[in-house]
């Protein structure tokens, strides 16, 4: 007997609304029908305006220990169902179980800082004698929610990257229009729900599915919406930076972020670390190691051993504990990552192992002797792709490091104190690893680039300064 296909609705007003239209939501890695995920129009966007609208001076209102309060539930919602929620997450973007299950759990860090953090959003006070004619007057700041919050997340990390939005947009007493990525919605509605039952207000979370035309562009551009909180790729960032007005925007872009290898390393350590964030999730990571400068010392041993570590990956069914790469999101990107492969192949780069597909998984892939200009190398490849190329010095590698359009991570493994804190001023990036992969991030630390990567900073703490306005109150004693 068929089981029936779930249909979604959208989430307004606190209420769960039909739409007109559906399309069905097919799985990356087997093309199964998932769920049937309304589409919608500019009426139903306007509504879920209008409800966050309404509600903003509600949440405005609500006392610091509530919204922490609501937070906190959602964290232990979530801590009850979370083998559901990452069971979401592997079927409808063919992560890996096993990684599935690191991201709810991040996802439970997070809005667990963002619990903490609402109960501390401070300001302070200023000494306005210190200036002459400032005295007898004493002057302090607050920060005050900016309103509604036009949220717009990809599909990569579809339960974390929202939380990244509604933590701290909801710890400094915003609302939020969130559109998550088309080939996730699930995750998005699954965490609507849990809000729901954890108390927030009514329109104080609404979730639209649909085109990016018509509701991403109706959120920039509604001048209800005061601030656009973005993760994807630059050329959306652009766009939407360029539409957005005086609206405050937080753009978190693309990489090709790298790691370099200085002569002294113990290559055996860093070879698994290495691994890890190259293929994590089939690459397809805003801060995935996808450029690797190796000492031409250390050259040799180094393809070597990591080559060997690669044929040991599973690749297959998300849902098995064991697979460590599954599909890429599309059938669309497994092409374009061929047609790359295929130009650095053409251009004189060595393919050391994968460049093959099977259906929607694209094999791991490592790339040898890359010139800077190949797509491969210079674009964001967003699959699990990795260059290995050999440097004469730390130094060249770092003016390759930095010959990017992007500039969100980067790494560093070396031994020598005054060749990393030397790095560390070089390297033209939101965020300098030593010792250790760009692929590393955790959820309370300012997280964010420079370049095409991007502007502005996510980070719980970082974010709610984002998310807030500072407002200046003077006293004159002197009435």
């Amino acid at each position: 007997m068929r089981t029936a296909i779930e249909r979604k609705k959208f989430y307004i007003n606190g209420e769960w609304v039909e739409a007109e239209m559906y399309t069905k939501l097919l799985s990356p890695y087997s093309s199964e029908v998932l769920a049937e995920i309304p589409l919608a129009t500019e009426r139903d966007v306007k509504q879920a305006i209008a409800a966050a609208d309404e509600a903003r001076q509600v949440m405005a209102k609500m006392p610091a220990h509530e919204r922490a309060a609501i937070l906190e539930k959602v964290v232990a919602l979530l801590q009850q169902c979370a083998n559901e929620a990452a069971t979401i997450i592997a079927k409808e973007a063919a992560k890996p179980i096993t990684t599935a299950k690191a991201e709810v759990a991040r996802t439970i860090q997070t809005y667990k800082f963002a619990a903490e953090e609402a109960k501390r959003i401070y300001g302070e006070t200023i000494p306005l004698d210190a200036a002459p004619g400032g005295e007898h007057r004493i002057a302090f700041t607050t920060r005050e929610p900016v309103g509604v919050i036009g949220a717009i997340t990809p599909f990569n990390f579809p339960m974390n990257l929202v939380a990244h939005k509604l933590g701290p947009a909801i710890a400094a007493g915003n609302t939020v229009v969130l559109k998550p990525a088309s080939q996730t919605p699930l995750s998005a509605y699954f965490i609507a729900e849990l809000f729901e039952r954890a108390g927030l207000p009514k329109g104080a979370l609404n979730v639209m599915t649909g085109s990016g035309k018509t509701v991403g562009d109706q959120i920039v551009t509604d001048p209800r919406v005061r601030m656009i909180t973005f993760t994807g790729s630059p050329e959306v960032g652009i766009a939407i930076r360029n539409k957005a007005g005086l609206k405050r925007v937080t753009l978190e872009l693309g990489s090709n972020s790298a790691v370099i290898i200085d002569e002294q390393v113990d290559v055996d350590r860093i070879i698994p670390r290495c691994v890890v964030g190259a293929f994590s999730f089939q690459g397809q990571v805003c801060i995935s190691l996808q450029r690797i400068y190796v000492h031409e010392k250390r050259y040799k041993e180094f393809v070597e051993k990591f080559v060997a570590a690669v044929k040991q990956l599973k690749v297959g069914d998300p849902l098995d504990p064991s697979t460590d790469v599954s599909a890429l999101i599309s059938e669309k990107d497994v092409e374009r990552s061929l047609e790359w492969i295929e130009e650095a192949k053409q251009g004189g780069a060595v393919v050391a192992i994968g460049g093959e597909r099977q259906g929607n998984i694209l094999l791991p892939t490592v790339i040898l002797d890359a010139v800077p200009t190949m797509k491969v190398s210079c674009q964001e490849v967003f699959a699990p792709i990795v260059l290995i190329n050999q440097v004469s010095s730390v130094d060249e590698a770092i003016e390759l490091v930095n010959d990017s359009r992007y500039g969100l991570q980067a790494g560093i493994y070396t031994d020598n104190v005054h060749t990393a804190w030397e790095a560390a001023e070089k390297l033209h990036v939101g965020g300098v690893l030593i010792n250790d992969i760009p692929t590393f991030r955790v959820d309370h630390m300012p997280y964010g680039g420079v370049k095409e990567s991007g502007f502005g900073r996510e980070g719980i703490r970082y974010a709610i300064e984002e998310m807030t306005e500072l407002k200046l109150i003077i006293f004159n004693r002197n009435r």
